[in-house]
């Protein structure tokens, strides 16, 4: 993370769920239907070589929320994450690359690559982050701010759930646009 990550000190970072969310969106019909998960926990663990570091967070599948108390009963049955049964979804970050900076870029960016697991599937992802800095907060503590977000494919984890329409077409599409913004609190 080179020069850009001034200030970013080697040790443990906790993330904030207080400060910090994991959403998602998928095709339904004609439309994107969005939501998020708001129970989850994890931390990143920063090298002496920044580009040494690695991440772990656990998510807690039960809390989907979709807007629609009937839909998110829906998605947490066994046709889609089946919660009962693989409560957490978890991802391990394995490195970490620069990623090419377009002209557009404001920020540093990067390639977190990991393994995510949902309902004991494990598959490869790779999160493109930026780096928004560091910063004091008023309780004392020193605090990073990171974006990252990825596309993974349902059923490569197991989830086909699916309503054949007219035609050709199915109700869901197979893509998850995965978004997070991650506020981090030093640790030591």
């Amino acid at each position: 993370m080179g020069d850009e990550s001034a200030g970013l000190a080697p040790g443990r970072w906790t993330i904030d769920p207080v400060h910090s969310e994991i959403t998602f969106t998928i095709r339904h019909l004609m439309t994107t239907v969005r939501g998020s998960f708001p129970d989850f926990g994890g931390e990143l663990s920063i090298g002496a070589d920044p580009m040494a570091s690695s991440a772990r967070a656990e998510i807690r599948m039960a809390s989907i929320d979709t807007r629609s108390a009937e839909r998110d009963e829906h998605v947490r049955s066994p046709d889609f994450l089946d919660v009962r049964r693989h409560p957490v979804m978890t991802f391990r970050g394995t490195g970490v690359q620069r990623a090419a900076i377009g002209r557009r870029a404001r920020q540093p960016r990067y390639h977190l690559d990991g393994e995510l697991t949902v309902k004991d599937v494990i598959r490869p992802v790779r999160l493109l982050t930026e780096f928004h800095g560091i910063a004091s907060d008023p309780w004392g503590g020193t605090r990073a701010g990171f974006t990252a977000t990825a596309s993974i494919s349902r059923r490569d984890f197991g989830i086909e759930f699916n309503v054949p329409l007219q035609g050709d077409k199915v109700m869901l599409g197979d893509t998850i646009a995965i978004a997070l913004e991650i506020q981090a609190v030093h640790e030591g």
